[in-house]
């Protein structure tokens, strides 16, 4: 199992998450030129190499028209302050769907990530969701980060994110609203349920974006599980502390290893397959891992359709008002799970029309390659052949 530990004991922000997931790449060059190659208006990233209390790792910057943002910003671990216009949600994703030439997934974890941030301000301010400006977070400095993160992510595709408990900080900070405690409000909120601590370091090391990032993407908290490391990363934040002022990130695989899911499902005889449909879809876009229908006998001899999701627990509040809104039941079941999975990683194998990507599975002495249906679709329409032709066209050598 291809797993993401990511150690969080001086806090977490988006420049400082982006740099160690950067590190764990071998070609970062490369992803830098693709992240300044999107067009976001004004933005450039750009890395140096940094040394916090004798350990080297990486700074990343947001550049905002050739300029680094100054030191007086709540909302980031090291400081920004803000010129920019404040921001919507709806501006934010307008130029994520419309301005971002992303894959959808990726796309889908930006605003995910941002709908989290927005929820908490909403909450912290007493307005509704559609009233909220981000103000500090809101700017193009975060945009930028939470794309790079993401895209990050999807780069590395763990099977697994495993996050430490959280250090936030202590103290209070100056912010557009007035002075705050830390963590700020937002930060709290983004980060209720979730094992936090203040430490003993003063000052803000936890924002709303990297709370944010490590909720959406966590698949659970807790300490360090035995692994195998492939990759470490430092991401360094740009103040001095007497704690080296890091984000640490290993990549490693775990063999054998099970992880935990819940099933939910309900039993429904007044729904027409179009609409059942319809809720199958609307599941898989709240983040269920799968969904599938059982046919089944039902009270009075009705004929029905069992509706059952697998999903993450972090997923599961929205997974359950989905159920509730898309279908006409009036109950759902819950069920946990152990299950057994085989470590997953991508490749790209080479064809006559092109490369392919390469699903690999592997474990429990069982290896296991499948071509990326979207590419064989590609290649099968492009070239007028049938998607088995396209299949047996591809090299796996070396896959």
């Amino acid at each position: 199992m291809r797993t993401l530990y990511i150690d969080c004991g001086m806090g977490a922000a988006g420049d400082m998450l982006t740099a160690a997931l950067l590190e764990l790449i071998p070609d970062q060059d490369k992803f830098i030129a693709e992240f300044n190659a999107l067009g976001l208006p004004g933005i450039r990233m750009e890395r140096e190499t940094s040394v916090k209390c004798g350990i080297t790792g990486t700074h990343v910057s947001m550049l905002i028209d050739g300029e680094e943002e100054g030191e007086e910003h709540h909302h980031c671990h090291d400081g920004h302050e803000h010129h920019h216009h404040h921001s919507g949600l709806a501006d934010i994703e307008h130029i994520v769907s419309h301005h971002l030439p992303l894959d959808k997934r990726i796309k889908d974890d930006i605003l995910a990530v941002f709908g989290l941030i927005a929820q908490a301000e909403s909450q912290v301010h007493g307005m509704p969701i559609t009233d909220i400006h981000f103000h500090e977070v809101g700017t193009m400095d975060a945009v930028a980060d939470i794309t790079a993160a993401c895209m990050l992510m999807d780069r590395i595709r763990p099977d697994e994110v495993i996050v430490s408990p959280i250090c936030t900080g202590f103290g209070h900070v100056h912010c557009a609203h007035g002075i705050l405690p830390v963590p700020a409000p937002a930060t709290v909120l983004i980060l209720k349920d979730i094992p936090i601590y203040s430490g003993r370091i003063e000052g803000e090391l936890c924002t709303p974006t990297g709370a944010a990032l490590l909720r959406h993407f966590a698949t659970r908290f807790g300490q360090m599980p035995a692994m195998s490391v492939k990759a470490i990363g430092y991401g360094m934040g740009k103040k001095d502390f007497e704690a080296a002022n890091c984000v640490r990130a290993m990549l490693g695989e775990r063999g054998g290893a099970t992880d935990s899911v819940i099933g939910l499902s309900c039993n429904v005889d007044d729904m027409t397959g179009e609409e059942i449909g319809f809720a199958m879809d609307r599941l898989f876009a709240e983040g269920a891992k799968d969904v599938y229908t059982v046919p089944i006998g039902m009270k009075k001899s009705r004929p029905g359709v069992m509706i059952c999701v697998i999903c993450k627990e972090s997923d599961m509040d929205s997974i359950v008002r989905a159920m509730f809104r898309y279908t006409t039941t009036i109950g759902i079941r819950k069920t946990s799970y152990d299950r057994f999975v085989l470590s997953r990683e991508e490749k790209e194998a080479s064809s006559p029309y092109g490369p392919v990507r390469i699903k690999r599975s592997e474990g429990y002495g069982t290896i296991r390659t499948k071509a990326e249906y979207d590419d064989l679709e590609r290649i099968a329409r492009a070239n007028n052949i049938s998607i088995a032709e396209a299949a047996e066209s591809i090299e796996y050598d070396g896959v």
